[in-house]
Parts: C-alpha cells; structure tokens; sequence
C-alpha cells in the first residue's frame, strides 16, 4: 500500500469513527437537554433571600369526592420588598401561578388580596408587601387517592425594592386524603373577607374622552359617602396608576350618592376594552367593592410615543396566549429576506465553521462521486432543515404554553452548557485520534453509516443547528424576533429560510461542479488539517467554562474542567492496546465517578445575585438594568443606552471589546449624559424576555437607545465605534 493509499485509508477510518461519534453524542446532547428542561426536585418552600414561598393547603373536611379545598401560595417578603398584583401599576410584573393537579381536582383562577398601592421613585406601584396569599379554589370532581393526593405548582414572581429580581419556585405538597389540613386556617379566611362586594347594578356606563375615564359609580355603601376611595383598573396599561392616593393630583369626589373620578388614561395605552372591571378600596385597605364598566365613546388615539423598555415588561401578554396577527406580504418578504441573509452569515460563526470545514473535508475522498456529493450536499439540508423547525416549533410551543423563552434559551440552563462543554471535548479528542469507538456494535454501525453516508451528513446539519442555535447574526434578529409573532405557518417559513442559508454553502459545493473543483486533492494534509480542528472545538470548550461560571460559580467551571480532563483520560484509556489498561481504565472511571457524585450538583446550582449587580467584568460605567431605572432616567431628561447580552452569546462579546469598551464611545456617552444599562440574560429572566417581546425580538445581542420624548431607536447586531457614534449625534 502506498503512503498516499495509506493516508487515505487512516482518514477514511477516521471519518466514518467521526459519523459515528457524532451519532452517540448527538443522543447525549438530546438526553442532557431533556434533563435541563426538567426541574429540579421540588418542595413545600422555597425561600431567597427577598421571599419566603411556601406551598400551602384548607381542607378542614379533607379531600373528598364532591368537597372544595383551597391552594394557596403564602409569600412573606423582607423589609421593604413587594411582589405584583394582577395589574402592577407602573412597572413589575403580575405573579404567575401553574397548577399541576392529579386527575379529578380542577384549580379556578387565582383569588387575589386587596393590592397596595406602593410608591417606587416617581412611580406607583400595585402589589403586596409583608405576609401576602394568592389562592384559587379547587373542586375534587373525582376520587382522591386512598393515602395522599399530590399536587405541584410552578410560581413566577418579580420582587423588587429598588431594584427587581425575576425569581421562580416549583413546589410539591401530599395532601392527607382523611384528615383535615387547617394548619393556615386564618390566612385563608383572612383573604376570602377581602374578597371585594359587588355593587348594584354590577355593571355601569363609563364615558371615555381625550382627558380621560369618566367614572360615575353609584350603588355603594352609605357609610362610604364623602370618604376618599383608591381605584384600580384590574387590566394594565389602560388607566394611570396611583387613582385617589393621598398627595395625587387625581382625586374622587362625591356627587350625593355617586362616587365620580376623571381617571386620566395610561401613557402607553396599546388597547381599546370595551369593557373594564374597577377594584374600589377605602382608604384602610380593608374593604373592596368591584364594578364592571361598559365603556362609551371613541378612544382617543393612542401616544405617539413608544413605551420605554421598562413598562414593556409590565405587560401580562407576556404570560398569556393571545392571538396572533399575520404579515404583510412585504413584511414577510422582508423578514423572509433577513433571515436567509443571516443563515448564510452563521457559517462564520466560530463553532459553526469546524463542523462545516469538517464536512467539506469529507468530500475531498477519491471514492465520492459527483452523485454521492450531490447525496451528501441533500442529507446535511435535510438535517439542517428538519432541526431548525424542530427547535423552533419547540420554542413555540413553549412560549404559546406561557414560557418566557428566547431564540438562544437553551444556553440559559448549565445543564445544556455542560453538556455541550462535554460533547466539544469529545469531539475534540475525536479529531485528534485519541476517541475510537471499537467493538462489534461500533464496527457495525461504523458500517451502516458507510454504506449510507446521507445519514452522516444528516447528524453533521443537526450538530449545526446545535451550534449555531445559541448564535444571532446581522440580518437575522429582526426577522427571527417578527416570527415569534406570527402564526405558526409565517413562523416556520421564517425558520425554514433561516435553515436554508446556513445549508446553502455547503450544498452549493455539492451541487456546483464548478465548486467542487476548488476542492484539493486527497493527501497528508487531510490529517493535519483534521487534528488542527479540534483547537477551535477546544476553545469553544474555554468559551463554555467561562459561560458556566458567569451562570454559576467558578467552582462550577474548575470542578466541570476536572471533570473534563479526568474523561479525556479515560478515552485515551479505553483506546490502550497494552497489557494491564483495565486497571488504568478502573483508575479514571473511579475518579470521574468521584468528581461527579461529591462535586456535580455544584456544577448546575446558579449562584445567588444581588439585587443591581451585572457581571465583575462589566462594571464600572455601566449599571445593571431595571425598569424603574430606564422610567426614572426616562423621566428626569436623561437618555438612556441599553445593551441587552448574554455570557453564552458570541456576538455580545465581540461587541464588547470591539465598541462598548472602547474609550471613544464610553466618552462620546459621557458627553451625552446617557445611562449606561446591562440587561444579562445569561440566565432566564422574565422582565428581560418581557422586554425583548415588546421590542419585536427574541434573542440577544440587541442594542437600544431611547431619548425622552424620541422614538427608542435599535441598532445592528454588530457594533462599531462609528455606528454609535453616529447614533449618539442625533440626541
């Protein structure tokens, strides 16, 4: 055999070795996924340190065929602290509550107390300080199980101070099926006597005008007569906050036995209700009355003005299904455009382009003929197309089921980020000879991807889209943040011209003759070039520690990168052909056996954030975002510049050495008195998905600027010195 033969039967072991680790890991990464998305083991309480949570049950005549019992959440906040009610006023976030009962009981809406109206800077707020309940009645409509009934519940809450924290609970409880559970008797019957009265008639005429809601209540207590009232509107951003309190410049008056308010609308009002239910509340805060307001009259245009970031995320849409308005075909065309635009640019992406030069590489065998390359060019398509609209139909699915998720979310779980740590490891050591898989079951499947190489290049389209997933190139925010609001049809031919471009590179090279002949000829090069591809899987790998620890500790990264070198060894091990190699074998095993039962759940525990704090590594000029701090700069003149990143996103990183970090800029922001904002999303965050939402995206890098009384003006994907200083002059 000739040495040239010789290379060519080294490399033509090793691409099929390469087909077949990239089937096992591909099948880790999907199983690793899974258990990201799963929760972590639940209990009655959890507890932050601004809230204790805790999972709370009254049933006095126990749980029973026919009998009603109460759930309930009891949140008891720290000094100072409140979380949201249903309408939250002027920033925050409504506490969301996901029942998950056993069959037979049946949860009804959430029973609110009566909400506080709470100063923040020159906002008011409506929400809940100190010991608060939010239940909801279930009926046990079949038979409970003999022992105990087990129900679990998913609670998302804000809670702020100053500054807000997105924080979220899953909670499990057993109930007793023959006793009686009135352990918080008095917290439940303490919320059902603030339950509001009606008034009669339930339903009156409201009169809307361009100053505002005319409101003229009649049918209320006597006792009430000449005593001042708060009102809320149960629908945000419909009516101004802060309705009748002491020192408000909006104030109720009594006409005889009506009790009458101009209650001036809110400043972003997006809707026109035809119907409003009102929350009256005397000034004790101790008794409620709810009337439902037919509303008359035209609605007057709504404010030219768009909404700042921060009462963006204070709609409830962001939480509820609603129904979605389809494109224009010249919105669609556009949007179909950018995202093709951007497919085409992930190519360049760092972790996209070994996986794409390792496939090319491929097709430099002697044995493939223009028929198989034109095979191979169709299967990675497929690949790239079928698990692009996988992803996508998984995360709209997952945002029509309430969740807050972006383009990119799956690197917001440490479990993903170790498992994809671990596969580019693998693949790594794979490039460099060192992982072999031997065996009957390897050497067969070896065989089979073979003889059918469609289904190599198929799992190397997966991996792109794997890679790629957490990526947003120019071009493609835009049209990847539109699709998330469309139906579901326009959505996924966003994606699917998305998945094109990224599959268009590589299948024009097998398609174009003309390409193909630009590629070299077989030689020792092949292995060189082979092994020189693991370095990038290597410093994707750095890239992944460095993310872990921004989403963790660093103990999680060192623990993660013993892990990782104690595996590399045992893969060089299982490769051994000497006398004795079980016992080194034995050795790695039993010490990554040790390493990942004493010090693995560190790796995925997130570590603790204080209130206002952003990343060491950002501080300095910049601040960590809120949305009362955008209102607040927002209403004292001052204009405002927003970066909205991610640890796990490539392009926010280059975008931060290149621009944010340039001396230039950060002075050209200074001499424009602008507030420097970091809103991190390397963790879920719900205010900041919320957010994005508003802003008609899905994923980071998105750079906002926004001057009081202009519109809020969305810069590139990518940054330059020049782009921000060209956008700063029109301020």
């Amino acid at each position: 055999m000739t040495r040239m033969n010789r290379t060519h039967h080294h490399w033509h072991r090793h691409l099929h070795h390469w087909g077949l680790q990239a089937l096992a890991l591909l099948l880790c990464v999907v199983l690793c996924a899974s258990a990201a998305w799963s929760q972590t083991p639940a209990t009655a309480v959890v507890t932050t340190p601004q809230v204790r949570a805790e999972l709370v049950a009254h049933a006095p005549q126990g749980v029973k065929t026919g009998s009603q019992l109460m759930l309930g959440l009891l949140l008891q906040h720290q000094p100072g602290w409140h979380t949201y009610w249903l309408n939250p006023g002027d920033s925050g976030l409504a506490t969301q509550l996901s029942w998950q009962l056993p069959k037979g009981l049946s949860a009804g809406p959430t029973v609110w107390p009566t909400p506080r109206m709470i100063h923040v800077a020159n906002m008011v707020n409506h929400g809940f300080e100190g010991q608060v309940l939010l239940a909801t009645e279930v009926k046990v409509a079949g038979k409970p199980e003999p022992l105990a009934t087990e129900v679990k519940l998913r609670a998302d809450w804000l809670v702020c101070k100053q500054e807000c924290i997105p924080q979220s609970g899953e909670f499990v409880l057993k109930l007793p099926a023959q006793s009686s559970i009135a352990t918080h008797a008095m917290a439940f019957e303490g919320l059902m006597a603030q339950q509001p009265k009606p008034v009669q008639p339930a339903i009156q005429t409201a009169h809307v005008s361009d100053t505002g809601l005319s409101l003229q209540i009649s049918g209320l207590p006597a006792r009430l007569k000449d005593r001042p009232l708060l009102a809320f509107a149960e629908t945000p951003e419909v009516l101004a906050s802060g309705l009748g309190l002491a020192g408000s410049a909006v104030q109720g008056s009594w006409q005889g036995d009506v009790w009458q308010m101009q209650a001036p609308l809110h400043a972003f009002r997006h809707s026109e209700p035809t119907a409003l239910n009102m929350l009256l509340v005397d000034e004790a805060g101790e008794q409620s009355w709810r009337v439902g307001l037919k509303i008359e009259g035209p609605w007057p245009a709504e404010t030219k003005t768009a909404p700042p970031v921060a009462t963006s995320a204070n709609t409830p849409t962001a939480f509820s299904i609603t129904a979605a308005n389809p494109a224009s075909s010249w919105a669609l065309l556009s949007a179909l455009l950018g995202a093709f635009i951007g497919g085409l640019l992930l190519n360049l992406m760092p972790c996209v382009l070994p996986v794409l030069a390792i496939k090319l590489l491929s097709l430099t065998q002697q044995q493939v003929t223009p028929a198989m390359r034109r095979g191979i060019g169709l299967g990675y398509s497929a690949g790239v197309l079928l698990s692009m609209l996988g992803l996508a139909a998984l995360v709209l699915g997952l945002r029509a089921a309430g969740q807050q998720l972006g383009w990119g979310f799956q690197l917001q779980s440490p479990t993903m980020v170790i498992a994809l740590a671990v596969l580019f490891t693998l693949i790594a050591l794979n490039l460099f000879g060192v992982l072999e898989l031997r065996g009957t079951w390897a050497s067969g499947l070896a065989a089979q991807l073979a003889r059918h190489p469609l289904a190599d290049a198929f799992l190397s389209g997966v991996l792109a889209v794997v890679v790629a997933a957490p990526c947003t190139a120019p071009f493609m925010g835009a049209s990847v943040g539109l699709a998330f609001t469309l139906p579901v049809a326009q959505a996924l031919l966003i994606f699917i011209s998305l998945g094109l471009g990224l599959a268009l590179p590589f299948g024009l090279v097998c398609w174009w003759p003309v390409a193909a002949e630009w590629l070299p000829r077989p030689g020792a090069w092949m292995v060189m070039l082979r092994q020189a591809l693991g370095f990038p899987m290597l410093a994707t790998v750095v890239w992944l520690l460095w993310v872990l620890g921004q989403q963790t500790s660093i103990d999680a990264s060192a623990i993660l990168l013993a892990a990782l070198v104690v595996g590399s060894g045992l893969a060089w091990a299982l490769g051994l052909q000497t006398k004795g190699k079980h016992w080194v074998i034995a050795v790695f095993a039993t010490g990554l056996a040790w390493l990942l039962w004493v010090w693995g759940p560190v790796m995925t525990r997130e570590a603790p954030v204080a209130e206002g704090t952003i990343p060491a590594a950002h501080t300095g000029t910049w601040q960590a975002w809120s949305p009362e701090k955008v209102k607040q700069a927002l209403a004292n003149g001052q204009p405002v510049f927003v970066d909205f990143t991610a640890a796990w996103c490539v392009t926010c990183q280059v975008n931060k050495q290149s621009t944010l970090r340039n001396p230039q800029v950060l002075q050209a922001f200074a001499d424009k008195n602008v507030l420097l904002l970091q809103a991190d999303w390397t963790r879920q965050d719900p205010a900041i998905s919320a957010a994005l939402n508003a802003l008609g995206r899905s994923g980071v890098p998105v750079y906002l600027l926004q001057a009081p009384g202009k519109q809020p003006q969305l810069l590139s994907e990518l940054l330059s010195p020049t782009l921000v200083m060209q956008t700063l002059t029109g301020l």
